[in-house]
């Protein structure tokens, strides 16, 4: 099935957010990082660039809960590599010029719907990476997602920041260590 042009206006959206920012991605940009005609704006968009942007945060937030599928039961590091991981990837592909398109709104939008809309996707990935760590055995299942989840972003920022791997992974060691201490041994 081929992707829709609304879908692919989103998809480009997140790329941007991610690479640019609120503030510098604009429909323009991502007309022209798609492709997509002009019309296309306001025909699937006809709220303007809030509404875009709404549903970039929506998919960010989707696309992240799409790659926790399929960890049911699977030990807190094993879910801790494989959130990170997703955050690596990202670093990695774009050489590090490249984070997350949920902080970006949150730290750059001014309107409380907006905001509410990214803490609804960071709750989402909390919620369920907490049920997953409590599928896994980790007896602090909720402190350790928000860990996760905040330690991870931050650790994208400082690695953007300055350009290096080298923030990220120590604070994935640290992480991964956390969760390997919090159920013991290995089975």
């Amino acid at each position: 099935m081929t992707e829709s042009v609304r879908e692919r206006m989103i998809d480009g959206a997140v790329r941007l957010l991610a690479r640019q920012g609120l503030q510098g991605t604009s429909f323009a940009e991502v007309l022209q990082a798609t492709g997509t005609p002009r019309g296309s704006i306001y025909h699937h968009f006809p709220g303007g660039k809030d509404q875009l942007v709404a549903a970039a945060v929506d998919a960010a937030g989707e696309n992240t809960l799409h790659e926790l599928a399929g960890l049911t039961g699977a030990r807190p590091d094993v879910v801790t590599e494989h959130f990170l991981g997703r955050w690596r990837e990202l670093l990695v592909q774009s050489d590090t010029t490249a984070g997350c398109a949920v902080l970006a709104v949150t730290v750059a939008t001014r309107s409380d719907e907006m905001l509410a809309r990214a803490a609804d996707v960071f709750r989402s990935w909390r919620g369920r990476l907490a049920e997953l760590l409590a599928e896994g055995g980790h007896p602090a299942p909720e402190a350790f997602a928000a860990t996760l989840v905040a330690a991870g972003e931050g650790a994208v920022v400082l690695s953007r920041a300055e350009r290096s791997l080298e923030p990220f992974e120590a604070v994935a060691a640290f992480l991964l260590a956390e969760a390997r201490d919090a159920t013991g041994p290995r089975r």
